[in-house]
Parts: C-alpha cells; structure tokens; sequence
C-alpha cells in the first residue's frame, strides 16, 4: 500500500501513531488507498485496528493522543478538523449503534438527502436568487440541500443501490423493525446521500450467518467498483478479507508487520504472525474461484464416499443410547415469540453432559431466543426446561441461586454485558461473590486467575470495559461464565471479532473445561470452524422449527437440507472476482418468515429476512 497507487489517492496515511497512558496502540502505520479499491486490515484483538478506523474518521478515544498524517482526497484530518460531514462513512460492527432508534427510517433518509450539500462544484448551478437551480436545489433552513421531490427520488435510487425495499411501509419501520442485515445496508445508504467517498466498514460480517456474509461480500465489492468508493475493511473474517481485499495490511500489537496485494499476503506470508493468522483458515479453493452448481455436487458426491451417511448416523445413534442415561439439558414443546410474532415452534432440544450441540440458521431464526429460554432470559408460551431431570423456572427471577450458577450465558455483544464504569476484573469477580458467597478478595484473585487463563492479564484487566477491545471483552466474558462453576455453558457467537489464534485458543479453552468438568454445551455459531471444532451434534433452525438435526460429521459434510448445505459450506465467500454474484437460495416453493414473522413465499433467503 506504501508507494504509487492507480488512480487517485482517497486516503493518505504517513506515520500514524497513537498512545494513552504511555501504551502504544499505533505506531508508524502508513498507506496510500485509490479510489474503488477495498484496503483489509486485520490482526489479533486489541492490535489497534479500531482506533486506525477512528483516527480515519478524525476521531481518538478517552485519553488517545494522535500524531502523524492522514489526509482524504488531499484534506488533513486531525480531531480538530475532522472530515467535511458526510466524507467519511461509518458501519459498525453493530449498525443499530448509529441509527436513533425513535426516528422512522424514511423520514432520517430524506433529512440527509435534502441537507447535506452537493458534492464541490455543485453549489456554483445555484442561480443566486437563494431559489436554487432547475434540480430542486437551494437554501433550505439556512442550509444548502434539495428539493422535497428531488430528496424522494435520490432516497428511492440509494435504496435500490443497497438493496433495500423503497415501499411506504419500508420507510415507516423504526431500524428495530428491520434485521441487522438491513441495518448495515441502511447505514450504508446514509453514507452514500451524504456523498462519502471513503467508507470504513468495522467487522461488517461478526455474526452474520453464512449467507449474509455473502450478501455483504457483494455489497462491499459493489461500493467499490460500482460506486468508486475507497473502503477501509477492519475484520477477523479472512474469508471475507480474501473474497474482496485487493490490499492488506497486517497489524500486530500496533505496529504494520506486513502488507501487499490480498493474494500475495496470502500465498506467501512472510510475518511468523501472518503466517499464524493464514493458517487458522484452512484449506481454500484457489484464489479468484468460484465453484459451479456441477463442481459443489461433485464435491459432496466425495464426501459421502468417504464418510458414508449411514456409518455416521449408526455412530450418532450409539453415542446417544450411552448419554441417555446422563441427558443433562431437555427442552420440550418450546414454544416462544416476541409479541404478535412466533420464532419457535413447539421445539425439542436435548444435550447430555460433556455433550456440544450448535444451534445453526439465519440470523433471525430463534436460535438467541431458544438459548435465552434456556436461560430464564426470555418467559416462553410454552413448554418445559429441564436441568438434571429437574424443571427450571421459566426466568431468572424465580430461579434459586444455584439454578443461576448452573446455567451460564455468554452473550454475542460482549461489551453491552459490562458496565462500562466499573473495572473488568470486579465485573468477572461478581458471581463468585453473588452466586458463592466467597469474600471479595477470594472472588477477585478466582477471577485474576480466570482472566489469565484466556489470554487477559496484569493491568489489562484492571482497566474499564471501554479501554478494552471487543476481542479482549469476550474473553473476559467467558472467564466470568466460567467462574460460576456453570454445569451448562450457552455460547452465542463467542468467537465473533476475533482473530484466527485467538478463536483457537479461545475454543481449545472451551473444549478442554467441558471434557474436564463434564460441561454441557449449547452453542449459536455461523462459523463453519467453530462447529466443526465444538459440536457433536447439529441442530438447523428455520421458519420456527428445527428442520434437521443430526451428529456433526454428517451436516457439515452430507446435509439433507438445502440450508444446512448453505450455512455450513466447505466454501465460506465467494471470490471478488464475480462481483454480482448471489448467495445460493432455496427452492421456489420454500417459505421464508421475515423480520416480524410474516411469511414470504418463492423468495431468495437473503439478509433482508435474516
């Protein structure tokens, strides 16, 4: 990335550093980035990718001090003089983070298409009467923007190019309404009416289901070479990093240890730490691949040559006869539902102790709902929960203490589970107290020993959540899970936003303490690599049921289902190569509920109903 670019310079960063408290997290970071090209940069959690995403936006956080350059499109930007507004868009790793959740998506839309200025050199078509020009553009409230029919034809266009519906109900929906797949295209949208001609996207696929990171590998080769768009991706997702990254550029502890064209990083790392970070992928088809209908068939026509499906099921079913005499988990009848709206239907769910099952499906399905019911997080309509052979009150409230500490809950956004006042060590520390009654000193040196044994360590952990990155505060998440003393660990997306070694250790954590203390496991997962590595047994959700279930061996290589086969591919992304190219969907008589439940037939599964 250093040195001559083709085409124009969008951004431009020489010596970036950045420092609190006498910490470096940045230092000596420099690139040059043209215009439709997408620059990835990864590294482990906590390597200061975040804060080069911020310092692109002309942001630092509590207490960050920034020196060096960075300009976009010639322009310094400093935390004193940020970019020009709109210049710069933002998509979070969660998008319902930026959007007010009180406003109706339409009505946000069209403000930003009616206020925000025309891009340079437009503003001079004004005739100078303060009426505007023959487009509908003038000064409005004291600002220069477009006219009322002017901003509903630029909403209607923006919202095609994202794939957004533009009907009047579409518009009328708060962003709660819409799945977090149509969030981030929303987001996207506000960018573009604002004209942003730089767009740093902050780990656009952590939880999405395969599918959807498919869709959002489209959508960010599209911005790029359709839209002209610079795109700065800061992800642990190397799949997606290799499907649309013509650049990258390797960052460990804050300082750039490698960088070069996408493929050439990859088919020869040269960085030990690369090379510890490309080989956390796995096999891959060769780059700039994208296999046929004919090739996928062929593919799996060997798998089950190799592993038979009946040799597989006849295992399954010897290894449950054993475990039916320790079955620790049983769930029955489960039905479930946010308002109006049913997710799960009379569901069945059973896991034996030292036992992993993985709940798959589309973001949206019920898997988080059925977990949280699990849980006493969330009252079910109906059925039963049972622990042991012993019924679990419906919530948390009713439940006795040694129920909490059994069932134990690590959530999918870290960071909304810690108070962001408190230190993360007291935080971890809190259940040994609450739940054991150990003295204060006992719990927080428990819990110092806890934090060690993910990975989190001296000062680190005395510090608030916020001075923490997402990666660091799911670790911590599970050390505070794990002092409990839990007999059953429910894991939502525990190693989304993290790196490659630290998913591994992380999981090698998580399968050596089940094993050991007979732990059961529950765990939601879109990661092909996380249920491969976990799971013993498979459980697909989809329109409010569990459409096939079955040991792990057999779903990930001799599924029966077209969705179990599409969220549990060998191939995770599609190369960028085909920029057009669409998720596989299901057959034309498939029934796909949307966001609020309602069904919709003979369509695409696709973000937009995750």
């Amino acid at each position: 990335m250093t040195g001559a670019v083709d085409g124009p310079v969008a951004v431009r960063v020489v010596g970036l550093r950045a420092e609190a408290g006498g910490r470096r997290l940045l230092d000596g970071v420099s690139f040059d980035l043209a215009a439709g090209r997408i620059l990835a940069v990864v590294g482990a959690s906590g390597s200061g990718k975040t804060t080069l995403g911020r310092a692109l936006l002309g942001e630092a956080g509590p207490g960050v001090r920034l020196t060096g350059t960075v300009q976009l499109a010639g322009r310094t930007v400093t935390t004193a003089q940020p970019p020009p507004p709109g210049g710069v868009g933002y998509v979070p790793q969660h998008p319902a983070a930026v959007l007010n959740p009180v406003r109706r998506i339409g009505p946000v839309l069209h403000e930003i298409a009616r206020r925000h200025p025309p891009v340079d050199g437009e503003r001079e078509s004004d005739d100078g009467d303060g009426r505007g020009d023959s487009r509908g553009r003038g000064w409005i409230g004291g600002r220069w923007g477009v006219g009322r029919e002017s901003a509903r034809a630029a909403v209607r266009g923006v919202l095609e190019r994202v794939s957004l519906p533009a009907d009047r109900g579409t518009l009328r929906r708060f962003p709660h309404q819409l799945s977090g797949g149509q969030q981030q295209r929303l987001v996207i949208a506000h960018a573009l009416l604002a004209g942003a001609r730089l767009l740093v996207a902050d780990e656009p696929t952590t939880g999405q289901d395969n599918l959807t990171r498919q869709d959002v590998a489209a959508e960010l080769a599209a911005l790029a070479s359709r839209e002209g768009l610079a795109v700065v991706l800061l992800s642990h997702d190397l799949h997606l990093v290799r499907a649309v990254a013509d650049d990258l550029l390797v960052l460990h502890r804050g300082v750039p240890v490698e960088s070069g064209p996408t493929g050439k990083v990859f088919a020869v790392p040269r960085h030990p730490w690369t090379r510890r970070l490309v080989a956390t992928t796995g096999p891959t088809d060769a780059p700039g691949h994208l296999r046929t209908a004919a090739e996928t068939r062929q593919r799996e026509d060997r798998q089950r040559e190799e592993r038979p499906r009946e040799d597989a099921d006849r295992e399954y079913a010897h290894r449950e006869e054993r475990a039916g005499g320790r079955r620790l988990l049983d769930v029955r009848g489960l039905v479930a539902g946010h308002g109006p709206n049913t997710v799960l239907r009379v569901v069945d769910v059973q896991v034996a102790a030292g036992e992993c099952l993985a709940l798959v499906g589309r973001s949206g399905s019920g898997k988080t709902t059925l977990a949280r019911c699990v849980a006493g997080l969330h009252r079910p309509r109906a059925g039963t929960v049972a622990l042991a052979g012993r019924p679990l009150a419906a919530t948390v409230d009713d439940r006795s203490l040694t129920d909490l500490a059994s069932v134990q809950y690590v959530f999918q956004d870290a960071r909304a589970g810690f108070d962001p006042w408190r230190t993360v060590l007291d935080q971890v520390a809190r259940p040994a107290v609450r739940l054991h009654g150990h003295p204060v000193d006992v719990a927080r040196a428990a819990a110092r020993a806890a934090l060690d044994r993910v990975g989190l360590a001296g000062d680190l952990v005395t510090r608030n959540p916020g001075r923490l990155s997402g990666g660091e505060l799911h670790r911590a998440a599970l050390a505070r899970a794990l002092l409990a003393g839990p007999r059953l660990l429910v894991c939502d997306e525990i190693t989304a936003g993290l790196d490659g070694v630290t998913r591994d250790r992380i999981l090698d954590l998580v399968d050596e303490v089940r094993h050991a203390d007979g732990l059961a496991l529950l765990v939601i997962s879109h990661d092909r690599d996380v249920v491969a590595r976990l799971a013993d047994r498979v459980a697909v959700l989809h329109d409010c049921h569990i459409v096939e279930e079955g040991p792990a061996a057999t779903l990930l290589t001799a599924a029966r289902h077209w969705l179990t086969r599409s969220l549990l591919p060998d191939d995770v992304t599609p190369d960028r190569t085909p920029q057009d190219a669409v998720a596989p969907g299901p057959p034309a008589d498939a029934v796909t509920p949307d966001r609020t439940g309602k069904p919709i037939a003979q369509e695409r599964v696709s973000s937009d109903d995750q």
